[in-house]
């Protein structure tokens, strides 16, 4: 299978395209310097997706980080929703038109409901960056039931691993940790410790996109998930457990969103029914792997 992915250079776009060459998929990478965003970039991709002729795209290319959306709110629904539509636009043109994987995201939902959240409950963005995220969902939706484009949704929640830049939680904290190992100690900088999220590692995440790719229904939408909430507290816990120094969190204003999700777990029973998928590694591995990728750096 010819896989084209957009964002190939971003933390999941590695390990994507690096399990989808494990079995066996060519892979061609969207250069980094087109701007799915704009109509020059939009331009560029028809024509390399032209000349790539695909299978499926992987549509992975946005910007992700949500307290940053708050910032620039208009550049968050351009590259993600506009982005999109230019994905969108030139695959519908292509003689051959390719399957389209959108990945979506967990913060479509918003507020959770205590409970793991199913794809058919409401969706409630309380972010930009989540607005965004819906935006370009139902452009994807209308371009499968108005012009027939074979287009699969993933709406994976929260990922992690070794690679991921640390304006991420896990991440974040991870380096923190490694900067006071080598200073001797002290306090961590740490926002909301109260958040549950539903975490799984990058590289089940991957796995289960390629299933999609090849087994999911067009025109639908699959959580990724775990379907386990663990607080932030948590993972934070595990991450000291295994520092080389006393460590003790210290809370800081800066680290807060200005509207935080408080739970937020997903219901990953359509995609288990569908192709069997599983997370198969264990959080507390993920978490030591994170720790060893910045005392690697």
């Amino acid at each position: 299978m010819r896989a084209l992915v957009t964002g190939a250079s971003g933390f999941v776009g590695g390990y994507l395209s690096a399990h989808l060459r494990g079995c066996g998929d060519e892979v061609v990478a969207l250069t980094d310097s087109v701007d799915l965003g704009d109509p020059a970039g939009a331009v560029a991709f028809e024509e390399q997706l032209t000349a790539v002729a695909p299978d499926v795209i992987y549509h992975l290319a946005a910007l992700t980080h949500v307290g940053r959306s708050w910032e620039d709110p208009a550049s968050t629904m351009r590259v993600n929703a506009m982005g999109t539509l230019s994905v969108l636009e030139a695959a519908r043109t292509q003689v051959n038109p390719p399957r389209v994987m959108l990945i979506s995201s967990s913060e479509v939902y918003g507020a959770g409901e205590g409970r793991p959240i199913r794809e058919d409950d409401p969706l409630r963005p309380v972010t930009p960056y989540a607005a965004s995220k819906v935006s370009a969902e139902y452009l994807g939706l209308q371009a499968f039931l108005g012009r027939g484009l074979d287009v699969v949704r993933a709406r994976p929640f929260n990922h992690i691993g070794p690679g991921q830049a640390d304006i991420f939680v896990v991440s974040a904290l991870a380096r923190r940790i490694v900067e006071a190992e080598r200073s001797g100690g002290g306090a961590i900088a740490v926002g909301n410790l109260a958040a549950a999220r539903d975490f799984t590692d990058v590289r089940d995440v991957v796995r289960a996109y390629r299933l999609l790719a090849t087994s999911g229904a067009a025109g639908e939408v699959y959580n990724v998930c775990s379907g386990v909430a663990r607080q932030v507290e948590e993972l934070f816990k595990i991450l000291i457990g295994h520092s080389r120094v006393a460590l003790e969190p210290r809370e800081d204003p800066e680290l807060f969103r200005p509207v935080d999700v408080p739970m937020l777990v997903g219901d990953n029973s359509r995609l288990v029914d569908l192709v069997g998928w599983q997370p198969e590694i264990d959080l507390a591995q993920t978490l030591i792997a994170v720790l060893d990728y910045w005392r690697a750096r």
